[in-house]
């Protein structure tokens, strides 16, 4: 689904935006503990990022429901995960952490029905 690979560039372009936001601006305004996590965002939302570009490629020769949500699952994973960390490492209200764990699930849930699609269609 083209959907997914444009979802892909967006996120990409982002967390590299983030990433030397992270490395150059927040530096000396939150602390190292707190840079960390920001980091941490970084890291899932490329990691995912690249998950939804290749759920959009095998989109574009599958139309499978369990790929789709798959695609899905990773942008909400990218939403709950990471935008909890970045808002938290630079508020430090300790609720938006509470919420990180679901991202994590999505993102489990999006890898499982991935695999599930790669298995029974490729």
């Amino acid at each position: 689904m083209k959907v997914f690979l444009l979802l892909g560039v967006i996120n990409g372009f982002l967390a590299v935006a983030l990433g030397a936001f992270g490395a150059h601006g927040l530096e000396g305004k939150v602390s190292d503990h707190m840079l960390g996590i920001w980091e941490k965002a970084v890291n899932y939302q490329m990691f995912h990022t690249m998950a939804l570009l290749v759920t959009g490629l095998i989109a574009a020769k599958l139309q499978v429901g369990a790929l789709n949500w798959s695609g899905w699952l990773f942008f909400i994973g990218i939403i709950l995960f990471s935008g909890s960390l970045y808002l938290y490492s630079t508020t430090g209200i300790k609720f938006l952490a509470m919420i990180t764990p679901f991202g994590g699930v999505t993102f489990l849930i999006g890898w499982v029905l991935l695999g599930y699609t790669i298995v029974k269609h490729l």
